[in-house]
């Protein structure tokens, strides 16, 4: 079995609102591994969005360790938390968190414009990841002019366009009607079969059922980590270093 791509080692979370502290993650601890697609689940402040922000270097554990690839990012500042989210990670939202003022493939192509890639690379890569999300006849389109569905496409080919180690998604249908809902999530089921490593959060146990992996949080602690199939061992997709 390969070496993990991502393991949270007894990672606890607090924040603190005026004299009171609150817990928001307890010793939470998972190991990840390539090509593996897992759902996060649980009821209203249980913790998944906590757990999400740690996992997508949006914030950092106030006590245990992050390990990310063979990097430990628990205590880096917040200079080289930036560069890990532009180079190793790909986020899709609920809201899309499109800019209404680009097009298409200029939203595709933001992550590389911060990396500093080559405006004409960057411009075919982007091309390259909107062809994939079967919006090549709508490069020049700006989110506006798109479907719901068509925008979230814009934001899965944004969140690949640096070629992330992990691909971490919040709620990714809870704006589309359940016709886009299903195309967004076949989109991932192909992600998935071609060996990209998954992480969802999603409140529908129906979304979550297309996940290899059911982790449910309840009071900032794993309740239940449900395996429904093996983790991959072959065909896996691992970005560049």
């Amino acid at each position: 079995m390969p070496a993990p791509i991502l393991e949270l080692q007894d990672v606890h979370k607090h924040y603190h609102m005026g004299s009171v502290v609150v817990e928001a993650l307890r010793g939470v601890s998972l190991t990840l591994q390539p090509g593996e697609y897992l759902s996060i689940m649980g009821p209203s402040g249980c913790g998944k969005s906590t757990l999400l922000n740690v996992l997508g270097c949006l914030d950092r554990p106030t006590a245990g360790r992050y390990l990310l690839g063979d990097q430990d990012v628990s205590r880096l500042d917040d200079d080289a938390l930036s560069t890990i989210r532009g180079t190793r990670l790909g986020f899709v939202f609920q809201s899309y968190n499109l800019i209404p003022q680009l097009t298409v493939v200029e939203n595709i192509e933001v992550p590389l414009f911060y990396q500093g890639c080559p405006e004409e690379l960057s411009r075919t890569r982007a091309r390259q990841m909107a062809e994939r999300v079967g919006l090549g006849h709508r490069l020049d389109h700006r989110p506006y002019e798109l479907s719901g569905g068509q925008q979230q496409r814009v934001a899965i080919a944004r969140a690949l366009v640096n070629d992330p180690l992990v691909i971490l998604a919040d709620e990714p249908t809870g704006n589309l009607d359940s016709v886009s809902g299903r195309e967004v999530l076949d989109l991932f089921d192909e992600l998935h079969a071609q060996g990209r490593t998954l992480i969802l959060v999603t409140h529908d146990p129906t979304v979550a059922e297309r996940a290899d992996r059911i982790l449910r949080l309840r009071d900032g602690r794993v309740e239940k980590d449900e395996r429904r199939r093996p983790p991959p061992s072959t065909h896996i997709h691992t970005s560049a270093p």
